[in-house]
């Protein structure tokens, strides 16, 4: 009997969840096939086999949180496949003709609610939606003869009223006029949480602000923006400016491009930079590596993939692995980056907006003006070096002439 456990992934994920079966018990399995789909906080992994047999046991059920080499199956390998292929298909060619003897009336699936405790016919994509949205595939109604539950069947009930879903809780009269609805998280959203918790209690984390003109950016791009495209083939962005001023920063505070490990400090000479992503699923950040041999065009293009592959749901666990520090963009308030450990800085930068600016005693004008976040942890960098390091971001963004030159 061969064990089959879950893969060792990236050194941050210990765990995940059973996303679906791919194969089930009865099955054979040939040699590197999918058996199971597991869900992380970054990313949905393949688990296959190395060894051909036959499935005889499912340890773990879909949803099942399971950690870094549990068993969650095991394979005979000394099952024969002619055997055991002739014998499924003989039991399907069975089912089949008992549903087609049923009346459409009589048929246990037709267009009825499952019952409670039944395990649902549904595919991979239908059990991930209902399991991120907190649906009980039971109560989802089909008109698929064999009750197979597709994708749109779940969308559609998702949509009817709440109270047609599960029966309500009792409620006290003072409850009675509220209304509320219960959606589970989902596991990487769990996750998510649980790593952002864990930063904010391991690090020492402080919070440093500075205000940034971006006139001479602005003025940059817009003369520059159809020769950029025209010669690279994407657009010319605020991201590639930002990038630059942080690896020159880095450069010259090097702290701030390190990590904890016991009692000594790994200070890094490579600059591979976290890109905080939005994706429908939360936010991810991969990482953009060796940016400090980037052209603008390169940070631009290689910033554009990486999202692009986030949202496709189609990045690696490679993509995650090994930033040194991250840049996130705010969007319509202000707040205090969180830490991704084990990183000791992140940037935040805030949205780009007009306000009027003193330019000398008698003269002012309006100007597009971001606020921008440093949080660092406080074990080993301190005030001083957290303040010059926005200070230099600061003058790199209001010079941009001067990233040519610190490049």
């Amino acid at each position: 009997m061969i064990e089959i456990k879950v893969p060792e992934l990236a050194e941050s994920i210990k765990e995940g969840t059973i996303a679906a079966w791919l194969k089930q018990v009865g099955d054979y399995v040939n040699q590197g096939e999918y058996i199971a789909e597991l869900e992380t906080d970054k990313m949905n992994v393949e688990i296959t086999t190395e060894h051909a047999g036959f499935l005889t046991e499912i340890k773990r059920e879909q949803g099942d949180s399971v950690e870094i080499g549990e068993v969650i199956a095991v394979i005979d390998e000394y099952a024969e496949k002619g055997k055991t292929v002739e014998s499924n298909q003989s039991s399907k060619v069975e089912k089949e003709k008992k549903n087609e003897e049923l009346k459409p009336e009589e048929h246990p699936f037709n267009q009825q609610p499952k019952e409670t405790g039944a395990k649902p016919i549904a595919s991979p994509a239908a059990r991930k939606y209902a399991r991120e949205h907190g649906i009980d595939l039971n109560q989802v109604r089909t008109p698929d003869s064999l009750g197979r539950l597709r994708k749109h069947d779940v969308e559609t009930f998702e949509h009817k009223p709440s109270l047609e879903k599960a029966p309500q809780k009792p409620v006290t009269q003072q409850q009675a006029h509220k209304q509320v609805e219960r959606v589970k998280m989902s596991p990487r959203r769990q996750t998510i949480a649980k790593r952002l918790v864990e930063s904010q209690k391991t690090a020492a984390t402080l919070t440093t602000f500075n205000e940034v003109d971006l006139t001479a950016v602005m003025d940059v791009r817009q003369r520059r923006k159809e020769a950029f495209v025209e010669k690279n083939n994407v657009k010319l962005g605020f991201m590639s400016f930002f990038t630059k001023a942080v690896v020159s920063a880095l450069k010259e505070f090097p702290l701030l491009n390190a990590e904890i490990d016991g009692d000594k400090l790994i200070i890094k000479k490579h600059y591979d930079i976290g890109c905080a992503v939005s994706t429908d699923k939360g936010l991810v950040v991969p990482v953009l590596r060796d940016v400090d041999r980037l052209s603008f065009a390169g940070i631009e293009r290689g910033i554009s993939q990486l999202g692009k592959k986030a949202r496709d749901n189609k990045i690696s666990l490679a993509d995650f692995q090994g930033g040194t520090f991250t840049n996130y963009k705010w969007r319509r308030i202000r707040l205090t980056p969180i830490l991704n450990a084990p990183q000791v800085g992140i940037l935040g930068m805030h949205t780009i907006q007009w306000r009027p600016v003193a330019i000398d005693k008698e003269k002012i004008e309006n100007r597009p003006m971001m606020y921008i976040a440093l949080s660092y942890d406080h074990r080993i960098v301190d005030g001083k070096e957290a303040v010059s390091f926005l200070v230099k971001v600061k003058q790199l963004l209001e010079d941009p002439e001067a990233l040519l030159l610190e490049g």
